[in-house]
């Protein structure tokens, strides 16, 4: 059962970074430098993918794609330990190997790195708020009406994309595998760990207030 579904988790992963990045070199190439096109484009490929990807491998894994998401539903007690210990590397390998896969489509370096400046306060401090936003949003729904997952957590991340100052990573996982893209949607490797920290924290902060909201019903 753990097998299969770390198939599925690592699949999906894979599959998520690939759209996440893919979708980044297509629309700034479309775009011709206006980057809020860029981002329109990259936003609606990122939402649909994850709306099908949930539905494809939630029964099988949960369809989590995100270190923090199974750290924390570890912590809550929605799942144990083993399983979220053992997905983590699994989606880190999975979505660096999902930039490379993007990489290769459209024609570019496998190997790179990214330049793109993301070290501001004011990113990290965005980075915090996305997470937040995101793991709220997963376990407000798993305690009210888990069925709208499909829903509500691509919703989330349309909106992460354009009212936060960093377009939402929300995720480790995807914010190394972006380190390794230099396109749209890559993040200078320097600014990595700051990105990291303001998720995990985010993700507790998350998990706090969801203990006061809904732990209590």
């Amino acid at each position: 059962m753990l097998r299969r579904a770390l198939i599925a988790e690592f699949i999906g992963s894979l599959l998520l970074a690939c759209v996440v990045i893919g979708s980044g070199i297509l629309a700034e190439r479309l775009a011709a430098g206006n980057a809020a096109a860029a981002l329109v484009g990259n936003t609606l490929a990122t939402v649909a993918a994850l709306g099908v990807l949930i539905v494809l491998f939630g029964p099988l894994s949960g369809a989590q794609f995100n270190p923090v998401v199974s750290l924390v539903l570890a912590l809550h007690g929605e799942q144990r330990w083993r399983i979220a210990v053992a997905y983590v590397p699994a989606q880190v390998v999975a979505m660096i190997a999902g930039a490379w896969l993007a990489h290769a489509m459209f024609g570019l370096p496998l190997m790179q790195s990214a330049t793109q400046v993301r070290g501001s306060f004011g990113e990290a401090l965005g980075e915090f708020v996305a997470t937040f936003w995101l793991l709220l949003t997963i376990l407000g729904t798993l305690a009210t009406r888990p069925v709208a997952v499909v829903l509500t957590v691509p919703a989330a991340i349309a909106a992460g994309y354009w009212f936060t100052s960093s377009t939402s990573f929300a995720n480790p996982a995807i914010t190394i595998a972006r380190s390794f893209t230099d396109s749209f949607s890559g993040v200078r490797p320097a600014d990595v760990a700051n990105f990291i920290a303001a998720q995990l924290l985010g993700g507790v902060a998350a998990l706090v207030v969801a203990r006061l909201l809904w732990r209590a019903r």
